[in-house]
């Protein structure tokens, strides 16, 4: 059994979700920010979670303490290294007892935008047993809590794009694309390690440049040149991907120029494209207004509820039960509705909910690259050239940086084979093509793209 735990301020109240969240065998834990006083006894739900674990049971904790919008994962609590400790402890006569602790990393492409993917990292577990591990077992240093602490954060850190800023993400990103501009065909798992690897080059500038000349390594004053490099070429990239987001075009486009003639003649595929595939989703549409429509209405009053920070724990699970019951309720209509020939439209309805939104994604996509175009087309041939010289110096330089922190030299050969069947991958033209018409999902072109009109290239300003 899987024993979940959440935050005690979901329990008691007279909602659905409160209901379902006890149902399910969750444990409260108690939050110091939401006690008065600041003090809280979670010892009743310490004792529950080291019983499962005794019993086999799994224990799913989020070691952040809440749900977080920032480039860096939050300093761990030390409640899972605690309870490894305590159940340890409880079991100190049998020096066969063993507890795993399998750590997890989550990375959102673009967390707040509908149809957006996520990489989910399963690390390889961590396994203490009472003979192993004396240091764990009563009377504990709190030095050794605060170690397996840390050891878990770097798990979970290099698993994930943890950045200390916004700008960081962003030009790491962008370095990345320049590096193995493969879209879908690279695994998400890859694209995501190349941005870290990026991360990490950068942010050693980042280290360097705070500390003083009397903490500088004797490898950073060995190497004076390679850190001023690595800032020359962050700022340029930052320049790059500014003037992009100014033309509101994708570095693709400058990597692969088209001729104008081209470009008009797909910019009239693609409107043309998304104006047939939005007219034949408007009749579904129409059942999936009520959807969005209650889900919509229950996230914005639930936000009211408190500090924006503190709600962004159960947004998820309001879109999810809201979405749930509203489409459960337009199914039901449907039938009624069409009671006549009910035992055809109670598969039709759901099928036919699902095709329209496969086909609303392919219209806004087209949509997408229709006014992606006529920007292109609005740039103009000698602005094109000098930024496509300016990529060529850039593709080289990143490269370079790519091939001194050990990144494959041929990405475009090694990426496209490596990996395995991941969702959403698409390998060769001819799976390409299949997945355009998949109704199972859409194929993207990069792993950037949501639902939405325009790409996600800019972050929120870095707060003071």
């Amino acid at each position: 059994m899987l024993r979940l735990t959440a935050k005690a301020t979901q329990f008691g109240h007279k909602t659905f979700t409160s209901w379902l969240i006890e149902s399910a065998g969750t444990v409260p834990i108690k939050r110091r920010k939401d006690s008065a006083d600041g003090s809280v006894d979670n010892s009743d739900a310490m004792l529950k979670l080291q019983e499962a674990l005794e019993m086999g049971d799994a224990v799913c904790l989020f070691p952040e303490g809440m749900s977080r919008y920032h480039p860096t994962i939050a300093p761990l609590k030390t409640g899972v290294a605690r309870l490894v400790s305590d159940v340890l402890t409880r079991n100190r006569d049998n020096s066969d007892f063993e507890v795993s602790v399998l750590t997890c990393s989550v990375t959102y492409m673009h967390r707040q935008h509908f149809r957006s993917d996520v990489l989910v990292t399963f690390h390889e577990p961590m396994k203490f047993r009472v003979k192993d591990h004396p240091e764990l077992i009563s009377p504990v240093d709190y030095d050794n809590i605060r170690q397996l602490t840390a050891q878990m954060h770097d798990m979970i850190s290099a698993g994930t794009i943890d950045s200390p800023t916004w700008d960081l993400i962003r030009t790491a990103k962008l370095a990345a694309r320049i590096y193995a501009p493969l879209g879908t065909r690279m695994s998400l798992g890859d694209h995501v390690r190349a941005i870290r690897s990026f991360v990490d080059a950068f942010n050693l500038e980042d280290n360097t440049g705070v500390e003083s000349s009397d903490t500088k390594s004797d490898e950073d004053n060995e190497h004076p040149d390679d850190t001023h490099e690595l800032k020359r070429l962050r700022d340029d990239l930052k320049a790059y991907q500014d003037q992009l987001s100014h033309w509101g075009i994708k570095d693709d486009r400058i990597r692969r120029p088209l001729p104008r003639h081209t470009i008009l003649s797909r910019m009239v595929i693609r409107l043309a494209w998304s104006i047939a595939l939005l007219t034949i989703s408007l009749p579904g549409l129409l059942l999936w207004l009520p959807v969005f429509g209650t889900t919509f209405y229950a996230v914005h009053n639930f936000k009211k509820t408190g500090p924006i920070f503190d709600t962004w724990d159960e947004i998820a699970q309001y879109k999810l039960i809201y979405g749930l019951l509203s489409g459960l309720l337009v199914w039901f209509a449907a039938i009624v509705l069409t009671w006549p020939v009910a035992h055809f439209s109670v598969v039709l309805v759901p099928a036919f909910m699902w095709i329209t939104l496969r086909w609303f994604e392919d219209a806004v996509a087209a949509f997408r690259a229709f006014t992606a175009l006529f920007r292109l087309l609005r740039v103009g041939k000698p602005a094109l050239r000098s930024m496509n010289n300016k990529r060529k110096d850039l593709h080289s330089r990143v490269m370079n940086l790519a091939h001194s922190i050990g990144l494959p030299e041929d990405p475009e050969m090694h990426f496209a084979e490596a990996g395995g069947k991941e969702k959403g991958r698409v390998k060769g033209s001819w799976d390409s093509t299949r997945r355009y018409f998949s109704i199972r999902r859409r194929r993207k072109r990069d792993w950037n793209e949501t639902l939405r009109l325009y790409d996600k290239v800019d972050y929120p300003e870095e707060e003071d």
